[in-house]
């Protein structure tokens, strides 16, 4: 559909981002590809006429307003945000982590994702038809750490409130805002999982993995709602992970 809803994915040059990119772009969305590696976005966007790369630094708001700002002016308006772009960020106790290294992976999965946000709501409120929807992406840390992701586990919950709110505040626009929360999608970012992960009691053991295609669906499908119908929150994760249940 060369007219088809306008979407903006963050992280979109590798792992789930491009994985969901991709699906939108089959699905007829026109797609905004943001990440921080031109090249990787190209291979993203594979010469598909109905994507626009767009280098972005997300906890830069500077670098965030351009990029809404060239999707405004190709397409006039946003139909779609998927707040993808994140890090896995230090890994330690408390007393291990820098405040370095803390404030940049706040900066980017908490701080990012707000600045996209704000923008999205921006074109969403004053558009017409008005309206749209944003999909923050969580984590199963949205709801129980690993051990060592103090700065991690942070701001996956920090999203849950930041979902929460735009919810709220959306409402009088016809602005909807879900979260997808995602346990061991196999991406080049998780890889480690499958050979070991650290456990709650200390040890290191491989966990099961599922296909991200399968995280794509799980977006197609929340975006794909009208917007007087919102899947709040959805938890996808391998069948077999050990997060439900004590251990």
């Amino acid at each position: 559909m060369a007219n088809g809803p306008v979407a903006v994915v963050t992280g979109a040059g590798s792992g789930l981002g491009r994985v969901v990119a991709r699906a939108l772009l089959g699905a007829g969305y026109r797609v905004a590809l943001a990440g921080r590696r031109r090249e990787a976005l190209e291979d993203t966007a594979n010469a598909d006429p109905a994507a626009v790369v767009s280098p972005t630094d997300v906890a830069d708001a500077g670098s965030v307003a351009r990029l809404f700002g060239t999707v405004l002016d190709t397409w006039g308006r946003v139909d779609l945000l998927i707040n993808n772009a994140g890090t896995f960020g230090p890994a330690g106790s408390p007393d291990e982590i820098s405040v370095e290294d803390w404030t940049a992976t706040v900066a980017t999965n908490l701080t990012g994702s707000f600045l996209c946000a704000r923008e999205a709501f921006t074109a969403m409120r004053s558009q017409q038809p008005q309206g749209g929807r944003i999909i923050n992406n969580g984590s199963i840390s949205a709801h129980a750490p690993r051990p060592g992701s103090a700065a991690y586990t942070a701001t996956k919950h920090a999203i849950t409130g930041l979902t929460k709110s735009i919810s709220l505040d959306g409402r009088p626009y016809r602005i909807a805002c879900g979260q997808i929360d995602i346990g061991n999608a196999a991406t080049d970012m998780t890889a480690g999982i499958a050979t070991g992960a650290r456990q709650a009691d200390g040890s290191v053991r491989p966990e099961p993995t599922f296909d991200p295609a399968h995280v794509a669906d799980a977006v197609l499908l929340m975006a794909g709602l009208p917007l007087d119908a919102n899947v709040q929150f959805m938890t996808i994760a391998a069948t077999a992970m050990p997060f439900i249940g004590r251990g």
